[in-house]
This record gives structure tokens, C-alpha cells and sequence, in this order.
């Protein structure tokens, strides 16, 4: 069964880090590029990160440039979204998504595979 799983969401202070994981099953992300999303409560979905097969190529949203970064690890066939000086405003519900191709996928159309996603909240 293709699946991804996400985890390492929860609960953090303001100015703390999370580190969230996206791992496959059922097949490998060696050819896909993969992506992180977030949705808020009342809010559109947002592209976070993405990274390609590869990882020569990445991709930051503005709102998260300099403090969250995306790393892969093929042998644990997962990917990594390291989340650091975290706001409120970072709160949201975080999906992370597989795309097949060499290249950094422009839409979210292009995405094959999602996860059910992991909540992050951030609060004092």
C-alpha cells in the first residue's frame, strides 16, 4: 500500500524548533520530489518547502525563508522539514506530498501522493 506518513508535529513555545518527518511505504522516494503544505484554520492551503529527487533543487515560501529547512534521507526513505524560531503564525495543519519527476513540481496538481498530515501549534 503506497502511503506517507508524517509526524513530529505538536505543541511548541514561540522561538522553539520542531523537526517533522515524512516517511513512505509501499514505494521509494529516490524519484520524487517532495513537498511540505500547510493549512490553517480558515485559510487556503500554503506551500511551505519543496525538494526534488535529486536535492540539488529546493524551494522556500518567503514566510519561512532562513528558518525552516528541507533535507532527505534516502536510505530511511524519508524526508525532513526542520522548523526553527517558530511564530504563532506557523500554526497550522502540515502535509507533506510526493511528486514524480526530476523537477520541483510548480502547482499542487502535480502532486501524486499526500499525507494525512500532522498538526503544529505554536503558543506560549
Amino acid at each position: 500500500q503506497v502511503q506517507l506518513v508524517e509526524s513530529g508535529g505538536g505543541l511548541v513555545q514561540p522561538g522553539g524548533s520542531l523537526r517533522l518527518s515524512c516517511a513512505a511505504s509501499g514505494f521509494t522516494l529516490d524519484y520524487y520530489a517532495i513537498g511540505w503544505f500547510r493549512q490553517a484554520p480558515g485559510k487556503e492551503r500554503e506551500g511551505v518547502s519543496c525538494i526534488s529527487s535529486s536535492a540539488d533543487s529546493t524551494y522556500y515560501a518567503d514566510s519561512v525563508k532562513g528558518r525552516f529547512t528541507i533535507s532527505r534521507d534516502t536510505a530511511k526513505n524519508t524526508v525532513y522539514l526542520q522548523m526553527n524560531s517558530l511564530k504563532p503564525e506557523d500554526t497550522a495543519v502540515y502535509y507533506c506530498a510526493a511528486s514524480y519527476g526530476p523537477v520541483l513540481p510548480r502547482t499542487d496538481h502535480e502532486y501524486d501522493y499526500w499525507g494525512q498530515g500532522t498538526q503544529v501549534t505554536v503558543s506560549s
